[in-house]
């Protein structure tokens, strides 16, 4: 077993450090984390400039690989030419505060995660619901526990291409609550839920007397009932929830090109047509 370990707080957060800890054992691995801290980077790659790696050594920290970019670059480039051998598995976090919702459009700790599923290797994005790093010794035990049940149910896609023939990769986003007992809280299958429009930005003056723009904090749930990442994170529950890529709205696809056909001309029809 080969597993590369990133996140998006950076290198020197105490969320990877744990998680890598918390693995120790399970097989070999590689840790390569963002050089600064990353978050709500998205799935960004950097392609105006050259990136630069460096062995970061230290407490905590020994034998981690630094990358002077976003969360996706990690794992882009571990996967694409800096690790000798495919991992079989992408881990990503313990990120500093949930990743529910609407957040996983704009993580970077999912986002390493899916990097490495859209190169058909199985991951899991790992958070802690509140932020603050209270219990986030409990919270590794947690993930360890969630990656030893997932290996031994060997679901679909375990080991990406070096797996079993046919397998298709998967992608999990779990949040854990920082409790002391978070080992053994029940572990429910979520979906997603939404949040509110995120609050107004915040105006300010910079020294030079230019107004510039914080933007606001997220919003509250919005959607939040039972089966929703959100209510199980509120009722004291780790959340999983299978994430996929696919953005299409399918349900869509028929009515618009009803809509569309009549007034795109003979070749969105015909292409509506084909594609029917």
């Amino acid at each position: 077993m080969r597993i590369l370990i990133a996140n998006d707080d950076g290198y020197l957060a105490p969320g990877i450090a744990a998680l890598v800890q918390a693995c120790r054992g399970l097989g070999h691995i590689d840790v390569i984390a963002p050089e600064q801290n990353a978050s709500g980077t998205s799935n960004a790659l950097t392609l105006n400039r050259p990136l630069s790696t460096f062995e970061a050594r230290g407490e905590g920290i020994a034998g981690f690989r630094v990358v002077n970019g976003t969360p996706s670059d990690c794992v882009h480039v571990a996967l694409t030419g800096l690790l000798g051998e495919r991992p079989d598995l992408v881990l990503s976090g313990i990120n500093n505060g949930a990743n529910m919702g609407d957040d996983t459009i704009y993580s970077g700790t999912v986002a390493a995660a899916m990097e490495g599923f859209l190169f058909g290797v199985p991951a899991i994005a790992f958070s802690l619901v509140d932020k603050g790093w209270e219990h986030l010794d409990a919270a590794a035990a947690a993930a360890r526990a969630i990656v030893e049940q997932v290996l031994a149910a060997g679901p679909p896609g375990l080991g990406g291409g070096a797996g079993p023939a046919g397998a298709e990769p998967w992608l999990l986003n779990v949040n854990i609550p920082n409790r002391a007992d978070a080992a053994t809280l029940p572990r429910l299958v979520t979906r997603l839920g939404r949040r509110h429009a995120s609050a107004p930005v915040q105006r300010q003056l910079n020294p030079r007397g230019e107004e510039i723009y914080w933007i606001g904090p997220a919003g509250d749930a919005r959607e939040a009932g039972e089966g929703t990442d959100f209510h199980a994170a509120a009722n004291g529950c780790i959340s999983i929830t299978p994430l996929q890529v696919d953005l299409t709205h399918h349900a869509a696809i028929n009515d618009w090109r009803r809509r569309l056909a009549g007034s795109g001309g003979d070749g969105v029809a015909a292409a509506s047509k084909a594609a029917a």
